[in-house]
C-alpha cells in the first residue's frame, strides 16, 4: 500500500479517522457520518464499499485539514 490510497480496507480507515479525535456519530443506511467538534462538516463514508474509494478518502483529508502524506505516515 506504499505511497497509494487505493485498496485502503474499511476497517483501517475506520481506525485512521478514530486515530485523528473522530467519533461515529450516527449511521444512516449504509452510510456512517464521523464528527469531529472542529469539523464544518460531518466525514461520511459508505459501509458496503471496502475497499473504501481513493476519492472518499481524499474527501476526508481534505476536510480533516490533511494530505496524502499524512494518511501515508499514519500507516
Amino acid at each position: 500500500m506504499a505511497n497509494s490510497l487505493k485498496n485502503v480496507p474499511l476497517k483501517l480507515y475506520r481506525e485512521f479517522l478514530q486515530a485523528k479525535g473522530c467519533k461515529l456519530t450516527r449511521t444512516n443506511g449504509g452510510h456512517e457520518h464521523w464528527t469531529r467538534s472542529d469539523l464544518n462538516r460531518p466525514i461520511t463514508i459508505q459501509t458496503h464499499i471496502d475497499p473504501v474509494p481513493e476519492f472518499i478518502i481524499k474527501n476526508g483529508l481534505r476536510t480533516l485539514g490533511l494530505d496524502r502524506k499524512d494518511f501515508i505516515d499514519w500507516i
